[in-house]
């Protein structure tokens, strides 16, 4: 019996062996492109770092002076706040009306669906964000039509009044990914509960307020979260609507831009460092607020 457990036990260490081995690469990767990274960019933080000399430990001075001294830094927290703010809500109850109007059973859903999901693929990438200064430039597409009513339009992109709200529109556009998984809640709702509601003469808003909205509020939490952390998180927008320099008059700087700027533009990486680990912080505390919060509005089955 005892040699038979011995050999079971190393059995047992072979196989485990076997798979650290396997696993190796993954913690190598692991330890080499994140865990190391993260590290350094925390040390980094609490030093005058310039890319070409030793880093300079200087405490909580990169910190102290963001909030005390930058005023772009609290502009791009503001540029970026209203962003998120106006944008997100926008963007979800424009993704969960198409959800609703694809779910009525149409012909070549698939198709649809994939049509509707192309701009969140899209969106992000540096080719629409130049055609959208095309479009909405001085001479662009929009003033082109409005023309044809007799009203001349500004330069969208170029106005301060109205270059954010730009990037607002172009955000609110790559709605597909929430879309479809919308559309994926929306099938999982029994239809016998609508089927019920209306022998009982609910019309489809109740039905909607009353059966739709609260079986949906899981995905609409799941969404909610998902698109503020991408949003906090949008730089090509800006970058290249403003031509890297988050005007007209820091109407379109992006708290990731700035960042970026003052790590690879002025070379102040412990700053830029010290920025990201901010900007960690206000992601992290929304999404923990956003989860405390969701235990008054998010139905789960029969509980709240």
């Amino acid at each position: 019996m005892g040699q038979h457990r011995g050999t079971k036990n190393a059995w047992k260490r072979r196989e485990a062996g076997a798979a650290y081995v396997f696993l190796a690469p993954w913690f190598l990767g692991l330890i080499a492109i994140t865990v190391g990274p993260i590290v350094a960019s925390l040390y980094l933080s609490f030093t005058d770092y310039s890319l070409l000399e030793e880093a300079q430990w200087v405490g909580l001075d990169n910190y102290a002076r963001m909030f005390t001294e930058d005023d772009r830094f609290l502009q791009s927290l503001k540029v970026t706040t209203i962003y998120v703010v106006v944008s997100v809500p926008m963007q979800l109850a424009f993704a969960l009306l198409l959800a609703l109007l694809l779910d009525r059973g149409l012909r070549g859903l698939t198709i649809y669906r994939s049509v509707y999901y192309l701009p969140s693929l899209l969106g992000g990438s540096v080719a629409i964000a130049i055609l959208w200064r095309k479009i909405f430039g001085t001479d662009g597409l929009v003033n082109s039509v409005l023309l044809w009513f007799g009203i001349e339009g500004p330069g969208w992109v170029t106005d301060p009044d109205t270059a954010l709200g730009t990037l607002i529109l172009l955000h609110v556009w790559t709605f597909g990914a929430p879309m479809v998984i919308f559309l994926a809640g929306l099938r999982q709702i029994p239809q016998s509960y609508y089927e019920a509601a209306s022998v009982d003469g609910a019309t489809k808003l109740t039905q909607f307020r009353h059966i739709t909205l609260p079986l949906l509020t899981p995905i609409i939490f799941f969404n909610l979260v998902l698109e503020i952390i991408k949003s906090f998180q949008s730089f090509t927008q800006s970058f290249i609507v403003s031509n890297g320099t988050g005007g007209p008059v820091d109407s379109t700087l992006f708290y990731t831009l700035y960042l970026y700027m003052k790590g690879f533009k002025n070379f102040e990486m412990g700053y830029a460092a010290a920025m990201a680990w901010v900007l960690l912080l206000i992601i992290a505390g929304l999404t923990g607020v956003n989860f405390l919060m969701s235990k008054y509005w998010v139905f789960y089955g029969d509980t709240k």
